[in-house]
């Protein structure tokens, strides 16, 4: 299938390289042989398929592009390849980066304002990390944060055609994801906006998207604050992503 949809199947990412990417990125040492493999070959996917543009000043050698390749792969060890659908390019921002927004209101006024992003994905086109925080999300793998999962899942998100928190799923599965995330979500957005102390990054009120990808960035860095804060959400993520790094998989 994998072959059928992407052409010949990519060099597999060198022994040396991915060694050196097992030793800067300690979610993937932690994964199983048999799942550091399928990520391998995901990551190798990744570089055949996208083109990865830094931003001067930033350099970006063989091992820091698989780093990133591995990184974006992560979320997809069980969902597949198919997640790399609809985009082309990573484009990697040597620190934050500003982009420059605009909004018409109800009343026909234009407001426009500039954010400070450490990550953004757009709907069908470029992923954009910042590399400064990739490298302060390995340097501290169990803070709770992941930009580069973060991204990918509002990737895999909006590949059914709507930002809604809701990757595409089986009919059965979505209806009791959406159900069990709202309820989540809704609970967690009242706590934050009644300023009481929350469990994870009070961004994840932002939205439900935000909550899904803010979530998985738990799954990975922090699963066990997860699984005591939102029990369903985690055991659904566990059941989308696979298991946490570092956590056995199921037998299947």
């Amino acid at each position: 299938m994998i072959q059928r949809l992407f052409g010949r199947a990519p060099d597999p990412i060198d022994d040396a390289t991915w060694h050196q990417v097992l030793a800067r990125v300690r979610w993937i040492a932690a994964l199983d042989p048999v799942r550091a493999e399928r990520l391998r070959t995901l990551a190798s996917q990744f570089l055949q398929r996208k083109t990865i543009t830094p931003i001067e000043p930033l350099q970006l050698d063989d091992t820091r592009r698989a780093v990133l390749a591995a990184l974006c792969c992560l979320p997809l060890l069980e969902f597949g390849a198919e997640g790399l659908h609809g985009w082309s390019q990573l484009i990697v921002y040597p620190d934050a980066f500003r982009v420059n927004r605009s909004h018409v209101d109800a009343a026909g006024v234009l407001h426009e304002w500039d954010d400070d992003l450490i990550g953004e994905a757009w709907d069908s086109g470029p992923l954009i990390l910042s590399w400064a925080d990739i490298e302060s999300d390995l340097d501290d793998p169990h803070a709770g944060f992941c930009v580069a999962v973060h991204e990918m899942a509002h990737k895999l998100d909006a590949l059914d055609g709507v930002l809604d928190g809701t990757p595409p799923l089986p009919r059965d599965w979505q209806r009791a994801w959406a159900r069990d995330f709202q309820q989540a979500y809704d609970r967690f957005a009242a706590d934050v906006d009644a300023e009481r102390e929350v469990a994870i990054d009070p961004y994840a009120a932002e939205a439900p998207e935000e909550f899904f990808a803010v979530c998985s960035e738990y799954h990975v860095s922090d699963p066990g604050t997860l699984r005591d804060a939102f029990p369903d959400v985690a055991a659904h993520l566990e059941r989308f992503y696979g298991p946490p790094p570092g956590a056995p998989a199921a037998h299947r």
